[in-house]
């Protein structure tokens, strides 16, 4: 199946966001949280990622701070996932930090999310240190990863 990525434009969009959220996290950001980082659109993005219905299936948010891509949030509908819906969200947000500047990126991921780690790992990322409880709901800690020449 083939995917579209197109940026969150609207609030009513987070809706969507938010439902993916709490699928998929124990501690979901909130929907002001993320309407507040609507209001920063020079370095915090969201971006969805769409079936050929229209339906969102999935997002990831970043920002770009200086030369930095730093991967906040990278969800997908639990009924979607392993049909190539975060790999197409990857592949274009790591574009689209390259161009706009960003010639790394960085992230956390809990320790024990292998799912997660084998697909950044498939993108280049590597762990770089680790952060000892970052996590709650349950407390874990977080693997940072970092991945070197976007471009």
């Amino acid at each position: 199946m083939s995917w579209t990525i197109e940026p969150v434009t609207s609030p009513d969009e987070i809706d969507d966001v938010m439902a993916i959220e709490h699928e998929s996290f124990t501690n979901p950001w909130t929907r002001e949280m993320h309407l507040a980082e609507q209001e920063h659109r020079s370095v915090a993005f969201c971006y969805l990622a769409r079936g050929a219905d229209g339906a969102v299936a999935g997002f990831c948010s970043f920002w770009r701070v200086v030369d930095e891509l730093h991967i906040n949030n990278l969800a997908v509908r639990p009924s979607l996932r392993r049909r190539g819906v975060a790999s197409a969200l990857l592949r274009h947000i790591l574009a689209e930090g390259a161009r706009r500047g960003a010639i790394r990126a960085t992230l956390e991921v809990r320790r024990s999310n292998e799912a997660a780690r084998v697909l950044y790992e498939r993108f280049g990322f590597s762990v770089s240190a680790v952060r000892h409880d970052y996590y709650t709901h349950p407390v874990e800690d977080a693997l940072v990863l970092w991945r070197q020449g976007l471009a």
